[in-house]
């Protein structure tokens, strides 16, 4: 079930918000929302709530015994290594076992037999969370006013897990964000009414934006190399990154706006990343809830940029953050491509390496040379086969050309193709945060309630519109579903 479907738009949503509020109590309140994601998650494939089962109750059992066990430093500190060893080794299992298999396979030229593992839906996220979960109870980061730092109610263990609004892609949130939610938290209306508010426009980024545009990249970069030209290569690119952006902000958007709609806040996960003027800038405006996450659970263990080599440090990160989105060799080399600009970028700052040019056109450059990089990086992120991927950057930049052209660039480039790519694009730019900058009143005369009203009847017709379009399309797919 994904959220820009009508079954979760006119079902599944409408029936867990009627319940929830009618439900007295925070308890009760906790038991609807942890049933409701529970049913969320085994609607496409029951067997996996099990799985998820195990997840909670194994993480809670660690959680318990490593608190009990604080005083005792080295039973405290094997329990949290076979915490870590049970989530790592269950993702293993189930993502990258059959990767690993064929790699062994090829290593010592003998076919390994592995059998069907299907990827279970948004396991990467549940995971780190319950793996977070753990590490902070051992590092006793989840302090509070009665001194307790572990969670002794499963139930609510297993909410902060199972979570429906960011369950299957995100954002990861992290315990102690939300611990007090789970025992106390308000809804208002204010609050309601802004988070359907950014539901309904991260819905529109996903359906309007993310659909559209995908459906050209998906036509252009899935087909063979040797049928297309370098002008429609390069267009795929481009949509692409659009798409990935737009799905996975609209995504954690609608998870914010559903979040606010049951009284929790989660953290923001993109900052507009397309203005970035580096790749350093980009990764801390891109999936922040995942950067934040390696950083505090892996760079800063490893010694960060204070002990140790902190260039090996960065490569480790970024090696495993291309191993998390996938069990392929395109995501470790995507991983490994942000990695290498990301240790060129410090090298030349530590030595004080910078171009001498006015900040705008410095700026600019930047922002060319950092988008230039990103897209790069999309091909191989999006087509995953190394030699599929060479065969199409090589289309790119002229060094083969196609044997026949199947299609003229106009063909993908319609009327309504080409009004959202250049909407799209634009929405990529903090205009409204400029604007507010730069002409305090502006903020003023958008709080008006007139001008309130307006905004909301423009959403509500901008909600009509992504049901149309969902109704009659019948392309949806969430790219991060399979992370």
């Amino acid at each position: 079930m994904v959220f820009s479907s009508t079954i979760f738009l006119c079902v599944f949503l409408p029936v867990v918000l009627l319940l929830y509020y009618a439900a007295p109590g925070i308890h009760l309140k906790n038991a609807v929302l942890l049933l409701s994601s529970l049913f969320f998650y085994a609607w496409g494939e029951p067997k996996y709530i099990i799985l998820m089962t195990v997840s909670i109750l194994g993480n809670y059992l660690f959680g318990l015994g490593i608190h009990a066990r604080r005083s005792k430093e080295k039973k405290a500190r094997a329990l949290l290594v076979f915490s870590v060893l049970f989530n790592l080794g269950t993702l293993f299992y189930f993502k990258y076992f059959t990767f690993a298999a064929g790699v062994l396979s090829s290593v010592l030229s003998k076919e390994i037999e592995v059998g069907n593992i299907a990827l279970p839906i948004g396991i990467s996220f549940y995971t780190f969370q319950g793996m977070s979960y753990v590490i902070d109870v051992y590092r006793q980061d989840m302090s509070s006013p009665d001194g307790v730092m572990v969670q002794k109610n499963p139930a609510k263990l297993g909410l902060y897990i199972s979570m429906f609004p960011q369950l299957i892609a995100g954002p990861i949130i992290r315990y102690s964000d939300i611990r007090s939610y789970l025992s106390e938290r308000r809804s208002t209306f204010a609050k309601f009414s802004e988070g359907a508010e950014i539901f309904i426009r991260g819905l529109a980024k996903k359906v309007i934006f993310a659909n559209i545009l995908g459906n050209v990249a998906t036509q252009i970069m899935e087909t063979n190399a040797k049928m297309i030209s370098a002008p429609q290569a390069w267009l795929g690119a481009f949509c692409y990154s659009l798409q990935i952006f737009y799905d996975f902000c609209g995504y954690s958007e609608m998870a914010i706006g559903l979040g606010k709609m049951f009284g929790f806040e989660f953290m923001k996960n993109f900052n507009f990343p397309y203005i970035s003027r580096s790749v350093t800038e980009f990764w801390r405006r891109w999936h922040i809830s995942l950067s934040q996450w390696f950083r505090d659970y892996l760079y800063i263990p490893l010694g960060g940029n204070r002990k140790g080599n902190v260039y090996f440090h960065l490569f480790i990160v970024f090696l495993a953050t291309g191993i998390w989105h996938g069990a392929d060799w395109g995501f470790i080399l995507w991983g490994m491509w942000h990695g290498a600009f990301m240790l060129i970028e410090r090298v030349l700052k530590k030595r004080g390496i910078s171009p001498r040019l006015p900040k705008p056109v410095s700026g600019g450059l930047g922002w060319l040379y950092t988008m230039f990089v990103v897209m790069l990086g999309w091909v191989l992120f999006r087509i995953v086969d190394v030699p599929d991927t060479v065969a199409y950057l090589k289309v790119m930049f002229g060094i083969s050309h196609a044997d026949f052209v199947r299609y003229g660039i106009r063909w993908y480039l319609n009327d309504r193709t080409l009004t959202v790519l250049v909407f799209a694009t634009l929405f990529c730019f903090p205009w409204r945060e400029v604007l507010f900058a730069r002409f305090p009143a502006a903020r003023r005369f958008s709080e008006d309630t007139r001008v309130v009203i307006v905004r909301r009847v423009c959403l509500l017709l901008l909600l009509v519109l992504c049901f149309l379009l969902i109704t009659n399309s019948t392309y949806n797919p969430f790219i991060y579903f399979r992370f």
